[in-house]
This record gives C-alpha cells, structure tokens and sequence, in this order.
C-alpha cells in the first residue's frame, strides 16, 4: 500500500515506511521532525521540470508527462520500486502546497502500475 501525504502534517505511529520525494529539502521541517526512513531525491522530477511546472495547474497535465518519461529513463527508479515493495506500507512525503497536483500523486500511480 503506497500512500501520500504532506511532510508538514503530523507524524503518525501509523506512518510505517516515509520517503521523502522531493529532490530539496522541505523549508522549515527538521531532519529529526522529518521522520524519514527514506529521501529519494534522486526519484523526484528534475530540478529543469520542477522549475517548469512550477506547480501551475494549467501545466498538471504535461508535467505528468514528462514525470513518467523521466522515471521510465531513470536507471534508479528500478532499485526504488523494489525498495517500496519490501515494506507492506508505504507513505510518499512531498512538500508542495497542492494536494491534488505534485510529483508524490505521479509516482504514486506510477508504483501501483509497475506492480501490476
């Protein structure tokens, strides 16, 4: 089970396997508050399309594509699906104000594809 959240909401105890998809650190959080098990930086959007999308909803579409592009050329995206395949639960932990359009909602059903 993959699920996403905001790093700025609280910790959990239920909160089993948290990976940080971001490739910059998020402001204001501590490393300690953080709670990681996991920041895979290197999985998250390129700093070129993160600046791109800059998180305008009228780009959500391209972005997507241009996400999974990168993860489907991304030669460590393979060592990270079996990473989150080890832990029965799994939370994404992203930065970005919006909930509905972020790269944790991409990679997200992204993993739940290359499961099947």
């Amino acid at each position: 089970m993959v699920e996403i959240k905001r790093i700025y909401d609280s910790y959990e105890l239920t909160d089993y396997y948290r990976v940080l998809v971001d490739r910059v650190w998020p402001r204001g959080v501590s490393k300690q508050k953080a709670n990681l098990d996991l920041w895979a930086k290197e999985i998250a959007p390129s700093s070129e399309l993160r600046k791109w999308f800059n998180h305008e909803d009228d780009k959500w579409d391209e972005f997507k594509k241009k996400y999974l592009k990168e993860l489907h050329e991304n030669s460590t995206a393979t060592d990270f699906v079996q990473e989150i395949n080890q832990h029965p639960k799994v939370i994404l932990l992203y930065s970005a104000k919006n909930e509905l359009h972020n790269q944790a909602v991409v990679l997200q059903g992204y993993l739940k594809n290359v499961e099947n």
